[in-house]
């Protein structure tokens, strides 16, 4: 390691208290769907700080709403910005994005938290919080690992993007939406907190909403009324039992290893309004998966067609049969190859900094990488931080792996962009 590295990872290093305290600054700034605004606010004060300049849009959906990889939406993108910022390099070097997400899941019920899942709490070198890890930590190291380069006097030739995007939790939309605004580039890494893999391979993921009718009346009736919670019972085994059928047939070789590599998630159910009333209708939504290369509208027509099948068998759905629709996620699967330049430059500083070889690894959600590697032949993957209870009570994320990645992003991109 030459003395310009050394000196860039000391940095690092010296900064650790910083980059914690600005981790849980966005941890502490709560973005879930429609408020991202404030954390995207003090992410673009941090990129001003660092001399770069931002970029801050609002989506036009009408912009988007044509191009390959969009996702239809019920919501208005009013007041939802990305962000984005260039450093420029002096030329002739390979031009690297860092995208991050920075929306997260809701956090409900808090009640079942040991921490404050807004606090970003510390513990035996822990944070704790509602995006902890995913992602606002690989937002963090993606940051720090430029303002350390910046910091020591790194010279680029090649330009270094870091784009901080909404709605990867369910539609992608904001990549997209940074696709359509013109940013391009050689390589994109987006550091989700897959413990310090290499992702090759992800699946595709839609939402279904399915809504069931009953016939209501007063409690006192309901021997006589059509209860329609109870009639989503039979709807939601039908879900159950098409999940089972797909995990039995054929799977891609990456997916081989995965006992159950395609989850259909009963997420939300809604209905009922009176303890007293029989509920005249029950909505549940459904996250649904296919492989990498399945036909996203087949997929959904066998989920249609086997929900009416089986409401035949039920007097009463047969003659009212279940709407079923489809809205937000309708993300492709991909595959990255491992022949990837991409691959290679993060392979030798994981190596380097972490005395190991990475893993490649699979991963039964989705990630922002399919607009790069599917729709504008930008070859990315993931590699971030390690972390757990992702979407679940006391997330968490491991703040010495934030580090290292931070390091091994910083040395990457004096690779792939070749520092003078």
């Amino acid at each position: 390691m030459n003395d310009l590295e050394q000196r860039v990872l000391d940095r690092i290093e010296q900064s650790r208290d910083e980059e914690t305290r600005f981790l849980q600054g966005m941890v502490r700034r709560p973005s879930t769907l429609g408020k991202e605004a404030l954390v995207q606010k003090f992410i673009e004060k941090e990129l001003s700080d660092m001399g770069l300049g931002v970029d801050m849009w609002q989506i036009d959906h009408a912009g988007i709403s044509g191009q390959p990889g969009y996702s239809p939406v019920e919501w208005s993108y009013e007041g939802r910005p990305n962000v984005a910022a260039t450093w420029k390099g002096s030329g002739g070097g390979r031009s690297l994005i860092l995208n991050g997400h920075i929306d997260v899941v809701p956090a409900t019920p808090e009640h079942h938290w040991t921490h404050d899942p807004w606090g970003g709490e510390v513990v035996d070198g822990r944070m704790y919080g509602r995006g902890a890890a995913d992602m606002k930590s690989g937002v963090a190291a993606m940051i720090y690992a430029v303002r350390a380069l910046k910091e020591e006097g790194v010279e680029l030739k090649g330009d270094v993007t870091l784009e901080t995007v909404i709605e990867e939790e369910c539609t992608g939309n904001g990549t997209l939406a940074a696709r359509v605004r013109g940013y391009g580039a050689d390589a994109a890494i987006i550091p989700e907190p897959l413990n310090q893999s290499l992702l090759e391979s992800q699946v595709g993921v839609m939402w279904a909403r399915v809504t069931v009718r009953g016939r209501g009346a007063h409690a006192e009736r309901a021997s006589e009324a059509v209860n329609a919670i109870s009639k989503a019972y039979p709807m939601i085994q039908a879900v159950q039992d098409l999940e089972s059928i797909v995990n039995s047939e054929e799977r891609p070789e990456q997916f081989k290893q995965f006992e159950h590599p395609l989850n259909y998630n009963i997420g939300v159910i809604r209905g009922g309004d009176w303890t007293s009333s029989v509920p005249e209708e029950c909505i549940f939504e459904v996250r649904i998966s296919a492989y990498p290369g399945e036909d996203l509208g087949e997929v959904q027509r066998r989920f249609k067609s086997h929900l009416l099948e089986a409401a035949k068998a039920d007097p009463w759905l047969s003659e009212n049969p279940p709407e079923i629709g489809f809205y937000a996620f309708l993300a492709e699967g991909c595959t990255v190859s491992r022949g990837e330049p991409v691959f290679d430059a993060l392979k030798g500083r994981h190596r380097e900094i972490m005395g190991s070889e990475p893993e490649f690894g699979s991963f039964t959600g989705t990630t922002d990488i399919r607009f790069f590697n599917l729709y504008h032949g930008i070859p990315a993957t993931c590699y971030g931080p390690v972390g757990a209870n992702l979407h679940a009570p006391d997330e968490w994320v491991d703040l010495k792996s934030v580090e290292n990645v931070t390091k091994v992003l910083a040395l990457t991109i004096m690779d792939w962009c070749d520092s003078a």
